[in-house]
């Protein structure tokens, strides 16, 4: 075990959603970035060949950041690597899981959504969170995987595209409030408190590209809805097992897999420095 600073790793750019929380709950902790950019996005990879890759850019990002603590800041990278990443590691390894928790302890109707790419979406880890946590609740599931490009392209300083955006989350939006989906001034008042219209109110975003987009997400919305993410989730966890080994020093390096000079004015903003290439092992 060794002080170090904290790194964060990712497919992309939406653990900076996640260095973000840990930051305001460790404001003196040093941090590292590490993402595999050239293998994005991961949601369209198979299992086996993903679960070698997350290893092999782990093991490199450690290697170049020396860390105390390792935080997967990807859904998809945790549900399938943590463990082996747990064998090969001797520091703290801190993964991430939809917030179908919390989401479903805040809401009054009942009914949560689940945005997050396909392969979340569809993971029998997914379901034993709902089962276990949601199990009196409706769930609406939305695989959205394309804004997972519009969080890269924001990152990138392009704007996201809304009409992208708004056909894709046109499933929560119908859960959400029927007939309003397609935002017609014409919408009929509807009472989302009756008991036999369980309008969706709570969305988990269950992919930390997500949280990057939230003013989008909460302005393109039909209606007020609470938006739940992971990121005080893993503050907490990280700062509950790697508390006295997080270095006070600055740091703020970034490692990718592929040139990401586009990156650099995005990754400033959340304190990180542009991107250095990560050599694999």
């Amino acid at each position: 075990m060794r002080q170090g600073p904290v790194l964060i790793f990712d497919s992309g750019v939406g653990g900076l959603s996640v260095a973000e929380a840990l930051r305001r709950h460790s404001p003196h902790a040093g941090f590292c970035y590490a993402c595999d950019n050239a293998w994005l996005p991961y949601g369209l990879r198979d299992d086996a060949t993903l679960t070698e890759r997350i290893v092999a850019v782990c093991l490199a990002a450690v290697a170049a950041c020396r860390p105390s603590v390792l935080v997967v800041a990807c859904n998809t990278a945790s549900t399938l690597a943590l463990e082996n990443l747990r064998w090969h590691l001797s520091i703290p390894v801190v993964g991430t899981v939809p917030a179908i928790k919390p989401a479903a302890a805040l809401s009054r109707t009942r009914h949560i959504g689940l945005l997050a790419t396909r392969a979340t979406v569809g993971r029998p880890y997914t379901q034993e969170l709902i089962s276990r946590f949601a199990s009196d609740c409706v769930v609406t599931r939305v695989a959205a995987d394309g804004l997972v490009s519009e969080a890269e392209a924001w990152l990138a300083g392009r704007s996201p595209d809304t009409a992208r955006m708004h056909a894709a989350l046109a499933p929560l939006w119908q859960a959400a409030a029927p007939g309003q989906a397609s935002g017609a001034a014409d919408s009929p008042i509807l009472d989302r408190t009756s008991p036999d219209q369980p309008w969706l109110d709570t969305v988990v975003l269950g992919c930390t590209h997500f949280p990057l987009l939230k003013p989008w997400l909460t302005e393109l919305a039909p209606v007020p809805l609470d938006w739940v993410d992971s990121g005080d989730a893993i503050a907490r966890r990280m700062a509950q097992v790697a508390a006295p080994l997080m270095s006070s020093e600055p740091d703020g390096r970034c490692f990718t897999t592929a040139p990401a000079v586009a990156l650099s004015a995005g990754l400033a903003r959340y304190g990180f420095q542009p991107a250095q290439p990560l050599s694999l092992m």
